[in-house]
């Protein structure tokens, strides 16, 4: 034990790799560029780790959380390697609501997936962005699918390139 100490304080043990995870921890700094992105018609609240968008003018008032968080828990390894794939992801999706769909997401060098389904009167679509540990979370409820899901499309592409980073 005092050789393993002795050579991690000297640096001549390996260390291992520190993690990248997101360029950028601060939603703040993508408000603006979110409200663009959807059409400047939406409000916007903004924290560090939160970005809530609501759009009252709008048919079927859509409303749109953008999360950072992480998530640790091997899943994005087992998607990484495809030890799971997306319909895997979507068979899981599929137990809790039999109109679940997923499909991936090119947000290299993360790794992303979208799932679009019915929540009662309203739909959603949530997109989901891991690296390093990092999370993004896009979550975006409309009066209809197609809404819903492009909201949460059109903030996966505006965002990601920022946030996750090279």
């Amino acid at each position: 034990m005092r050789r393993l100490a002795l050579a991690v304080l000297l640096g001549l043990a390996p260390l291992p790799a520190l993690a990248e995870g997101f360029a950028a921890r601060d939603l703040t700094s993508v408000a603006s560029e979110a409200k663009a992105a959807l059409g400047g018609r939406y409000a916007a609240r903004a924290e560090a780790a939160r970005l809530t968008l609501v759009c009252t003018e709008c048919e079927g008032s859509p409303m749109i959380d953008v999360l950072l968080g992480r998530q640790a828990d091997g899943t994005e390894e087992r998607v990484r390697s495809g030890q799971t794939p997306i319909a895997r992801l979507e068979a899981l999706c599929q137990q809790r609501n039999p109109d679940c769909r997923v499909t991936g997401l090119s947000v290299a060098p993360a790794v992303g997936w979208i799932s679009r389904y019915r929540m009662g009167a309203m739909s959603g679509a949530t997109a989901i962005v891991l690296r390093d540990g990092d999370l993004l979370t896009i979550r975006s409820l409309a009066g209809d699918e197609a809404t819903a899901s492009r909201n949460a499309r059109t903030l996966v592409e505006a965002l990601s390139p920022r946030i996750v980073g090279p």
